[in-house]
């Protein structure tokens, strides 16, 4: 019943530092320095996104600069001691990218990096083709949204719609993103549905719900 969802488009960056297989260990690192980011996607062709080299990619050749790795650890880190002698992108990028399309929701985002571990995620077209990249700020964008401007969406979407013939009675008031809701409604059992309702609005950090049913 609430408005359509916010999603990677709405939020990602657009413009985007990249790099090419061939690029050099010290051409990556001056891009990230020169355009402040942790990370570049590995391109190819016509912006395939083939790979994502990140600041920890090139943290391992500092790691093993002045010693190199034990044979035991060299077998226990297999990916990271072959990363510390490698020199350009094709061989430092993780590979394949952990991708997501423009139209995921945010949730879904948050849910991928959570489960992969990672801080950002090339946005990709259904080839392949990179369209932006979003991060962990990015996604945090959406609590930055005025009060005034989610008490509107609430009233809006949830108690116009939720409750046509009662909405005048119920009060809507949004404090630094908590949505408190007071009021009564002929039907009480719509009172938890509005809660969780209010709570999907994207921006919305908690929800007091003190709705009633019917004075008896």
């Amino acid at each position: 019943m609430t408005s359509t969802p916010y999603t990677v488009n709405d939020v990602m960056t657009k413009t985007v530092v990249t790099v090419t297989a061939a690029a050099e260990f010290k051409e990556i690192a001056t891009a990230m320095e020169r355009w402040k980011v942790t990370a570049v996607p590995v391109i190819e062709g016509e912006g395939r996104v083939v790979g994502v080299v990140s600041e920890a990619d090139l943290l391992t050749k500092e790691e093993f600069h002045a010693q190199g790795p034990s044979l035991i650890e060299q077998m226990r880190r297999l990916g990271d001691t072959a990363k510390a002698g490698s020199v350009r992108a094709e061989q430092l990028m993780t590979s394949p990218a952990v991708t997501i399309r423009p139209d995921a929701t945010l949730p879904r985002a948050a849910r991928l990096m959570a489960d992969r571990h990672i801080k950002r995620l090339p946005v990709v077209d259904a080839d392949g083709t990179l369209l932006g990249i979003v991060s962990r700020a990015d996604l945090l964008k959406v609590f930055l949204r005025s009060d005034e401007d989610l008490a509107a969406e609430v009233r809006r979407e949830v108690a116009e719609r939720l409750f046509p013939l009662s909405y005048r009675d119920i009060g809507v008031d949004v404090t630094h993103g908590v949505v408190t809701l007071t009021g009564r409604t002929r039907d009480p059992h719509l009172i938890p549905v509005a809660t969780r309702l209010a709570r999907a609005v994207e921006g919305v950090v908690g929800v007091r719900c003190r709705l009633e049913g019917p004075s008896t």
